[in-house]
């Protein structure tokens, strides 16, 4: 999340096998309800949103990525928590570079000591049928 009355860029990356996107699973509590979206995370000074990309997947799940590419940058305006967020999103396609990732359901990771996290497919119809809860809903137009 983001200081407030600071825009925060991101970088996150649309991974698919057949039918299924991987995503990270969030959850609201002022809403009390869970969403997903696309792994990734902040883009650091100094760093291309490409470097960034690679390191998050490193560091959230020692993944290496392959065939990056990028597909489009995109602006989220939204409520977290009941706070206002702003992201820019450098948005890239690419796929794990090791099969083994294709074969778990799901990982847990952490970004920081306290906060777990789990990332996991899920198939995209559960999202267009609005089942379950995609961040932010521009994605839908690069499933």
């Amino acid at each position: 999340m983001n200081k407030p009355g600071q825009i925060r860029v991101i970088v996150l990356a649309l991974i698919r096998d057949g039918d299924r996107i991987f995503v990270s699973e969030g959850y609201d509590p002022t809403k009390q309800s869970t969403f997903y979206r696309a792994l990734g995370g902040g883009v650091e000074f100094g760093e291309t949103s490409r470097v960034a990309l690679e390191r998050e997947f490193q560091e959230e799940i020692q993944a290496d990525l392959t065939n990056i590419r990028y597909l489009n940058c995109i602006e989220n305006l939204f409520t977290f928590d009941g706070k206002q967020g702003h992201e820019i999103i450098q948005l890239y396609e690419c796929d794990f570079a090791d099969s083994k990732f294709y074969q778990i359901e799901s990982i847990t990771f952490s970004e920081t000591p306290e906060r777990k996290h789990r990332a996991l497919w899920i198939d995209i119809s559960k999202f267009k049928s609005g089942e379950l809860r995609l961040v932010p809903e521009v994605f839908f137009d690069y499933l």
